[in-house]
């Protein structure tokens, strides 16, 4: 583990990647907390252009845009992540199972599994939002986990059954380790690079499918979140308005954040694939 870390920290990328997105982390928690102001608390007219007072003017309602921001970032960023941890774990589970057990177990978990990527997952998200009356940050990081673990699930599946039958695993299955134990130490950390990475899209994916489906007025309610501003600036009208603050730092921060975890992963992809590092 010390080692892998140790090779990371000298990936230029990935450092890059982890240092936009720790000093977004770090700005959208310290400044709310230095200025404790609500929100949602009107402040100027609408649509008031950027100043010294408003750094980044106000939107439709008179409300501080920056401010609002902060925390528009920090919930896409926790509904990014819970959608994330949500997403890999339902995938590991369906892969390692499908993989490792085979025979019925297999044809049904991949069956499945193929289902939900034939069918665009974004659908799914659309139809399972419409249908829930009230949605907390949690319930729709939950909504977009559910719908984006097939393809982690197959490439899990993939490697797991590409492992089950090597020599390491025949020895614990000989020793009379159970298949819970074999999965945990046999196959799980030879596959744990490739978890992470999953991990690391994954939360991308939730970002981007947050921003999606808010923009639509499907997003968490009573909260703010970077998809919800730009869904506001969309009714509102801002661009036609000429607010050009109302929508584009919103979109930019979506892009930074995103790109900073596939740079991440790009960076991680160059470590732990052979291929690559050859």
């Amino acid at each position: 583990m010390k080692n892998t870390i140790r090779i990371l920290l000298k990936s230029p990328k990935f450092l890059i990647g982890a240092g936009m997105l720790l000093s977004m982390i770090i700005l959208v928690t310290a400044y709310p907390a230095i200025n404790k102001k609500d929100p949602l608390e009107m402040m100027a007219l609408a649509f008031q252009k950027p100043g010294n007072e408003l750094l980044l003017g106000s939107d439709n309602f008179g409300r501080d845009l920056f401010l609002e921001l902060m925390y528009g970032i920090r919930t896409s960023i926790r509904v990014g992540l819970i959608a994330g941890v949500f997403a890999t774990v339902i995938g590991l589970t369906i892969g390692l199972s499908s993989g490792y057990i085979g025979g019925l177990t297999d044809n049904i978990l991949t069956t499945i599994t193929n289902m939900f990527i034939v069918i665009p997952s974004f659908i799914i998200l659309i139809l399972v939002s419409v249908s829930i009356n009230s949605r907390s940050s949690i319930v729709t990081a939950m909504i977009i986990g559910f719908t984006s673990w097939p393809w982690t699930a197959r490439a899990v599946r993939a490697q797991t059954s590409s492992l089950r039958n090597r020599d390491h695993v025949n020895i614990a299955k000989i020793s009379g380790h159970g298949t819970p134990r074999i999965i945990a130490f046999e196959i799980l950390p030879y596959i744990a690079s490739y978890v992470v990475m999953a991990f690391v899209l994954q939360t991308a994916q939730g970002i981007l499918s947050e921003a999606s489906i808010s923009m639509l007025g499907l997003g968490p309610f009573n909260t703010i979140s970077l998809g919800i501003l730009l869904n506001w600036a969309l009714v509102f009208e801002a661009p036609v308005a000429g607010a050009w603050w109302a929508f584009i730092p919103a979109a930019l921060s979506i892009a930074i954040i995103t790109y900073s975890l596939f740079l991440m992963n790009i960076g991680m992809d160059e470590i732990f694939n052979p291929k690559i590092r050859s």
